[in-house]
């Protein structure tokens, strides 16, 4: 049988053997046959092109009396060119032989033009090459005109779009033909079509959109321009050793670096493609863990994941097919992207401040080092110093692990119970019968006593040791417990080690961990259940001991989640503090347990969208960041520290850990003894007096009126510093990912504290809030900007706070115009952020936004009516523009620095032509400060006669000649138009009076009365010769009344303008009068901070008061 079975084997092999042999026999052949079918048809194009071209550049064109026999009349040429002009392949015999009887030296360029811009087809483009042909043998102006057609077509720069491709796919090949079959000489043809080509592909390598139309150059034209032969052929003619036919119009070193051009842009798809694949793949996988973790993905998102696939696969298309034409290999490009991704519990994505998606990832480690690792890990055994030990008792086991569902269902029960009920404490049963030991309750006493100083792990250890040895009575135990539990709250440091004491008994006093557990969830219940906002301390002291035996595995990880889960239920206040604190303590253990990681990365994303939509208070939201961020820190590379020179270290420790308020005297002379000729030192210098997010927040202020007095000793510290701020303020721009988010708040903050102490000027600052609302800014929601995404509305917050510190001083003058104008377009990009599509139901605006934005524009304007829709904004705008456009002038056009930063879509920020320099005066000082005056130092008396610095005010910068013209020109622009006012006829009045000698004396008769016609009489005056006539007539009640509302409103109307203008006439008068006392002070030319306006006296009007003359009368 086994005989059998291997002779058969031995037939199967043999047959499958002779079926591949038979296999390759009958593909070597195809191959064979292909080969030589290939070459036989490219050897008779060859063939045929090179004659073609041979007849075309030697052709001997007909004598002048061959055309005087041949038809010249206008309509058959007029027909015929009309005929070239929707020219096809069937038409050519037509066309041809009407060709032949037709003089059309005259009509030449016509013709020309008209093949030129005939829509061919690719089927047509040989009978088209024979018609050219034949125009060109026979008319020898034919060629130079259709020529210059060419180069009207086919001449663009890289700039241009190309808007139809389908077109220029057809004539790139069409030229090319016509330069091959020799109807455009190479010296004359080639470098157009070079240039073509070049052009085509340098503006291309980024969205390579134009494939097609190279891709068919390669098909159709490659073999005589680049030398291109499909792969399988050139492999299967070195195998059989077959040479090729090639075109010889075209040198071998021109066809090749035809065919380097091509590679260079085969080599940008392949780039390309990959990096599609990736954004492919990842947006797969971010759709998957949102489908995991959600439920389901929304229809954005299923339309972006359609729209990559597409674009995915028509670039791998293209690629495809460029390197089966090129003869190249894909690689790993030619690969099919990954699309499946096995969702496990490791990974998670949160949204940080609804600005970006940051990806968790579950970490292996839970400790922060080896030390911390042996701490919680490595415990002492007790049953070795216990040899005889054994459990005499049954004892209370470890709680089992509770589900969320159980737990569910204890918080419904807690919540039915009372919630004002007193926390329990384990019962207190009597000691075992033994005899009295005074001396143990001292040692007890003591040894409780002395707990609290064990405050390392090696006698923690040993106080677990001396209680199991020589204090172990189940009395001594239960009193552990408490004091265990009742530790002090400020004593936050003890709860590690208590926790490790807990844990080294365990093994063999287990009641006491379980009772201190349970003490303690119940103790956190209460507090819940309790809803006060006192005793914040214990509640802190509560979660964090639970953190800590968490991490020792005493306390079950689930009720952990628990407690975490219940404080997120009503995530406001004292639960806010509570949370953080339990996150911080063993977040990050949970975190990293695979049991725990998915409810754990679940609870915190919860978390961070309750912030979001939360107004909350900012110590919270730090808190909450941290503690997000303690739990999942991104990963970042550590780097090398480089050392600093010993004077860089001692600026930046004068500057950003000695400076506050109460030295800056000192810190100034010490500034001032730098050595300010060297560069070196003069640069770091700067760059720490610029680097306001360096420095405390309470000592910003400080740093601010340091840089302002050191102005006064080294000017050019003022504009190096400044410029600075400027230039990190926009590198941060063009950078807007939220790791820098902290440091613009605080580089904001500090450049607003700069205005105030006058390093810079009103117009810098408002270049700044318009850059933040401008820059990179489309104001359409279908252009999403790379600069400015739908999600980041962080810009809002850095010009509220600018706003917060320095714009309470634009309160008079072009300061106080210029920002009221400001708040229109700041408004608009407010509600341009928060209309947009991103946000919904599901992804809210974020609240904490909108309620810093309302309280900064109510603080800075309280009177203002704030819009409520992004249409009433740009109508507000389009508004001003029509004011102010006309004293603008044509101005905006020439400024150079708005460029791209301007709104699009006819919302461009109104560039005020004010020139005025608003030189502010030094801040008044809060209540908690000193004043700003001279600096008076305590210390080194010996230079404080040289020290007293006071800074002086900038006087007004004269007008430039712009502003003198423009002014002139616009009081003869007002004067012209009073004069024309004047020179108008004032309209004749409507209502005239009616005379005496027309009114009726007469009283009405008896029958009259009883006709009782309803009605008024009117009196109707018309003219006959020179006298005038009244004829009366009974007009409706109607007509009258109409005529009485239109006069009411009238006179309403004409008070109204009246009062308008005697308020704008008082308003000038006191801006007048608050500039002329302003000037002639001795401050700034256009002081706006820091003075009060004195009002000007008005005179008492009609009779003197007596009252408040004399004072008011008494009566007894």
């Amino acid at each position: 049988m086994t005989i059998n079975m291997t002779s058969t084997e031995k037939d199967s092999e043999k047959n499958e053997q002779q079926t591949d042999t038979d296999s390759k026999i009958e593909n070597a052949e195809d191959e064979k046959a292909a080969l030589d079918e290939y070459t036989s048809n490219l050897e008779s194009r060859v063939k045929q092109k090179t004659e073609l071209r041979n007849q075309n550049l030697n052709c001997v064109r007909p004598p002048d009396n061959y055309f005087s026999k041949l038809d010249s009349g206008l309509k058959k040429n007029t027909t015929f060119v009309k005929k070239l002009k929707s020219f096809s392949a069937t038409q050519i015999d037509a066309l041809l032989k009407d060709f032949n009887t037709l003089n059309l030296t005259k009509y030449i360029s016509e013709v020309a033009a008209a093949i030129a811009e005939a829509k061919l087809k690719m089927s047509d483009i040989a009978a088209a090459i024979n018609l050219c042909s034949a125009l060109h043998r026979t008319y020898a102006d034919f060629s130079a005109n259709f020529f210059e057609n060419w180069q009207k077509i086919l001449t663009f720069k890289a700039t241009d779009k190309i808007t139809n491709s389908s077109k220029l796919r057809v004539d790139i090949r069409f030229y090319a033909e016509l330069v091959a079959v020799g109807i455009f000489t190479n010296k004359m043809g080639l470098p157009l079509l070079g240039n073509v080509l070049t052009v085509l592909i340098n503006m291309d390598k980024e969205e390579h959109n134009n494939i097609p139309i190279l891709l068919s150059f390669c098909k159709h034209c490659g073999e005589d321009y680049a030398g291109l032969v499909p792969k399988k052929i050139r492999e299967a003619a070195e195998k059989y050793n077959v040479t090729i036919p090639r075109n010889p119009f075209l040198p071998a070193e021109k066809q090749t670096a035809v065919r380097t051009l091509l590679k260079d842009y085969f080599l940008s798809l392949t780039k390309h493609l990959l990096a599609e694949r990736a954004q492919l793949q990842a947006l797969h996988a971010a759709n998957q863990r949102t489908l995991h973790t959600r439920g389901e993905l929304s229809q954005e998102r299923k339309d972006q994941l359609e729209q990559h696939q597409a674009t995915y696969d028509k670039l791998l298309a293209g690629a495809q097919s460029f390197a089966e034409v090129l003869g190249e290999e894909l690689g790993e490009a030619g690969e099919p992207p990954t699309l499946t991704l096995t969702v496990t519990e490791t990974q998670g994505t949160v949204t940080i401040g609804g600005n970006e998606e940051f990806t968790m990832q579950a970490g292996t480690d839970p400790w922060q080092d080896e030390d911390t690792r042996t701490f919680y890990t490595s415990l002492p055994d007790l049953k070795v110093f216990m040899p005889n030990y054994q459990v005499k008792e049954t004892v209370k086991s470890k709680p089992e692990t509770v589900t969320e569902e159980m737990l569910d269902e204890d918080l419904k029960e807690d919540e039915l119970s009372d919630s004002e009920g007193p926390l329990p404490v384990p019962d207190m049963e009597q000691e075992e019968a033994q005899p009295s030991n005074v001396s143990n309750k001292y040692a007890l006493d003591a040894f409780l006593n002395e707990l609290p100083n064990c405050i390392n792990r090696e006698l923690i250890d040993n106080a677990a040791v001396d209680f199991v040895l020589n204090l172990n009575t189940k009395n001594n135990r239960k009193k552990l417990t408490r004091v265990l539990f009742s530790v002090a709250r400020t004593r936050l440091d003890l709860l590690p080690f208590y926790s490790r004491f807990a844990a080294i008994l365990y093994p063999v006093l287990p009641d006491v961990c379980v009772d201190l557990c349970q003490m303690l969830k119940q103790d956190f219940k209460y507090h819940v259940r309790k809803k006060d906002q006192i005793n914040i301390e214990s509640k802190i002291k509560v979660v964090r001991f639970i953190g800590e035996l968490v991490k020792f595995s005493l306390y079950s990880k689930m009720e952990a989640l628990y407690c975490l889960k219940v404080l997120l239920h009503d995530f406001k206040h004292h639960h806010i503090e509570m949370a953080c604190n339990l996150l911080e303590t063993c977040g990050r253990f949970l975190y990293c347990n695979p049991d725990t990681h998915q409810r754990t990365m679940i609870y915190l994303q919860q978390m961070m969208r309750k912030k979001t939509v939360s107004a909350l208070d900012s110590r919270y939201v730090t808190q909450i960041e941290n503690a997000f961020y303690y739990v999942c820190p991104p990963e970042a590379p550590a780097q090398p520290k480089e050392e600093e020179p010993p004077m860089h270290q001692f600026i930046r420790k004068v500057l950003h850990e000695d400076l506050q308020k109460s030295n800056e005297e000192k810190i100034l002379r010490l500034m001032r003894k730098l050595n300010w000729e060297d560069p070196d030192t003069a640069a770091i210098a700067i760059q720490h007096l610029a680097g306001g997010w360096r420095v405390r927040a309470s000592a910003r202020r400080a740093l601010a009126r340091l840089t302002a007095e050191l102005a006064a000793w080294q000017e050019a510290v003022a504009p190096a510093v400044v410029d600075t701020i400027l230039e990190e303020i926009r590198v941060t721009m063009e950078d807007p990912h939220p790791r820098y988010n902290q440091r613009r708040i605080a580089t904001v903050r500090y450049l607003g504290e700069l205005y105030n102490y006058k390093l810079l000027d009103s117009r810098d600052v408002f270049t700044v809030l318009y850059s933040f609302i401008t820059f990179g800014v489309t104001n359409d929601h279908n252009n999403v900007s790379p600069l400015d995404p739908p999600d980041n509305v962080f810009r809002i917050r850095l010009v509220c706070a600018l706003l917060e510190t320095c714009g309470a001083y634009f309160n008079s003058g072009s300061s106080k115009k210029r920002l009221d104008y400001f708040l229109i377009f700041f408004q608009n990009y407010y509600w341009f952020k928060q209309s947009d599509p991103h946000w919904t139901d599901d992804n809210m605006f974020p609240i904490y936004v909108k309620y810093i934005y309302q309280e900064c524009l109510t603080t800075l304007r309280p009177k203002l009516t704030l819009f409520n829709s992004w249409q009433e904004c740009k109508d507000a705008i389009e508004e001003l523009r029509q004011t102010l456009y006309p004293e603008l002038g044509e101005e905006d056009n020439d400024i150079d620095d708005q460029g791209d930063d301007s709104v699009n879509e006819g919302l461009d920020t109104i560039i005020e032509t004010d020139d005025e320099t608003d030189n502010p005066q030094l801040p008044e000082e809060s209540s908690d400060e000193e004043p700003i005056t001279e600096n008076t130092g305590n210390d080194d008396s010996e230079l404080q006669q040289n020290d007293d610095i006071t800074i002086e005010p900038r006087r007004p910068a004269p007008k430039p000649v712009e502003d003198v013209e423009f002014e002139s020109a616009f009081e003869k622009m007002v004067m012209e138009n009073i004069a024309e006012r004047q020179r108008e006829t004032r309209p004749q009045q409507r209502d005239i009076a009616v005379p005496m000698t027309c009114r009726q004396t007469t009283k009405k008769t008896y029958e009259q009365l009883l006709q009782g016609k309803e009605g008024v009489e009117f009196v109707l005056m018309v003219r006959k010769g020179t006298k005038p006539q009244y004829k009366s007539f009974n007009a409706p009640p109607e007509l009258a009344s109409n005529l009485q509302q239109q006069a009411l409103a009238d006179k309403q109307e004409m008070e109204r303008m009246k009062l308008l203008t005697l308020n704008i006439s008082e308003r000038q008068e006191e801006e007048e009068y608050s500039a002329e006392s302003g000037g002639g002070s001795g401050g700034s030319g256009n002081p706006n901070r820091g003075q009060h306006v004195r009002q000007k006296y008005q005179h008492p009007k009609g009779a003197p008061d007596a009252d408040l003359i004399f004072g008011p009368k008494k009566f007894k």
